[in-house]
């Protein structure tokens, strides 16, 4: 008889990392109805009560600074909110400036999250729906949120309801698949010298490579390796990206649960709902995925059907901090946890701190790809990396830094 994912969290093994392992909460075979999962997902999410007068918003811009893109959005009364994008804006700016920030201004800012509802609809833009289009939406909401932060001297995790955390730990997440398995071996082990990071997460396949390897045996070696050299104290993670089809992602699958992983991420492609559920049904540990998603309905069906038992939205690829509340909300309702993916260079790492630091159901570790140097100094406080978590931004909004714009200029 399988093992449902939270015996296997116990026992698999005896490895003690895997007490770590990011799965489901609750047992296989109670998973909520739909409209238990709409419901959790319908309630409202911000906390807004001590706004008691309109918040117009005036104006928002795209602003460049060498390879960083802003928006700020300004209201009516001369606030100002300030959200930095990934690094998609250099050619998605034309959909921004167009189609979606003309829907907010005039609009009252305290209505942002039927506002996320109705820029979908509005002049159509519903037809372009991707992740294109709810990056754009994910850079204003940003922006917005810290306005109304900065506008109530609240972080913004207090206008989700409070702060539960105010440091998160981390994973670090290698992007390589040019390297050996003993290459990579050394790399990791030097990721964790660096950070202290008690979680790590390496690359298997070969990225939407239809079953093939990066190199011939490397997925198996790793497998088979990093366990042995890293130790049992270490939460190990893998990334297919989308490298198999069912019948191969379940052979990787078990290789990796014997030698001690703890998540097989995104085995099969990411719009391969049905094969990627036929994975995580034949393996007892959890699957994730939904890194690429933006579609509600589709994180609903995964979440009901079972098909991953960790939901990874992208803060930025999904729109925003409203629309992954809503998720993890329905995870919760499963007993999943939610691991946010985090989109490219820049400062994807500290909206994962901001939502982890209001989010009940995250999962035991955060990804972080190495970027605190570069833009840890334009938080206030500065971001530190210490024992292996990061600690929560604890001034108004977003809490960065007023004068990071000083030599921005507008696109």
């Amino acid at each position: 008889m399988k093992l449902n994912r939270r015996a296997f969290v116990k026992t698999a093994v005896g490895l003690s990392c895997c007490a770590a392992a990011p799965g489901r909460a609750g047992e296989k075979g109670a998973r909520p109805t739909l409209a238990q999962l709409d419901r959790a997902a319908a309630s409202p999410i911000l906390k807004l009560d001590s706004f008691t007068a309109p918040v117009h918003i005036a104006s928002i811009e795209l602003l460049r600074d060498q390879r960083n893109y802003f928006v700020r959005t300004r209201s009516t009364d001369g606030a100002e909110g300030i959200a930095v994008t990934n690094g998609r804006a250099k050619y998605l700016y034309p959909m921004l400036q167009q189609l979606v920030i003309p829907y907010f201004v005039g609009k009252d800012a305290r209505q942002i999250e039927s506002l996320l509802d109705g820029v979908y609809v509005h002049n159509s833009n519903y037809k372009l729906s991707g992740v294109a289009f709810w990056c754009c939406i994910a850079w204003v909401e940003f922006s917005i949120l810290d306005l109304l932060g900065k506008i109530a001297h609240r972080p913004v995790g207090e206008l989700f309801g409070g702060v539960i955390r105010r440091e998160v730990p981390i994973y670090m997440a290698s992007g390589n698949r040019h390297t050996t398995p003993e290459q990579e071996v050394e790399v990791l082990a030097k990721h964790i010298e660096q950070t202290g990071a008690r979680a790590v997460k390496f690359k298997v396949g070969g990225r939407m490579s239809n079953n093939a390897d990066s190199m011939p045996g490397r997925t198996e070696g790793l497998a088979r390796l990093v366990r042995k050299h890293l130790g049992d104290k270490v939460a190990i993670y893998a990334d297919a990206n989308g490298s198999y089809d069912a019948p191969k992602g379940i052979e990787i699958g078990k290789l990796l649960q014997d030698h001690g992983s703890a998540m097989f991420e995104e085995p099969c492609p990411f719009d391969h709902l049905e094969e990627t559920k036929q994975v995580a049904d034949a393996l007892e540990i959890p699957v994730a995925g939904g890194e690429q998603e933006t579609s509600m309905h589709r994180f609903r069906w995964m979440i009901h059907h079972d098909a991953v038992q960790i939901v990874q939205p992208d803060l930025h690829y999904n729109g925003g901090f409203i629309r992954a509340a809503r998720i993890a909300r329905m995870a919760a309702r499963a007993g999943m946890t939610i691991v946010p993916h985090m989109s490219g260079e820049g400062v994807g790492y500290v909206d994962v701190l901001q939502f982890a630091s209001f989010t009940p159901n995250m999962g035991p570790f955060q990804e972080y790809k190495g970027s605190l140097e570069q833009t840890g100094p334009w938080y206030d406080p500065p971001l530190r990396l210490k024992d292996g978590a990061i600690n929560v931004p604890t001034g108004p909004g977003l809490g960065i830094a007023v004068d990071l714009l000083r030599n921005a200029k507008p696109v």
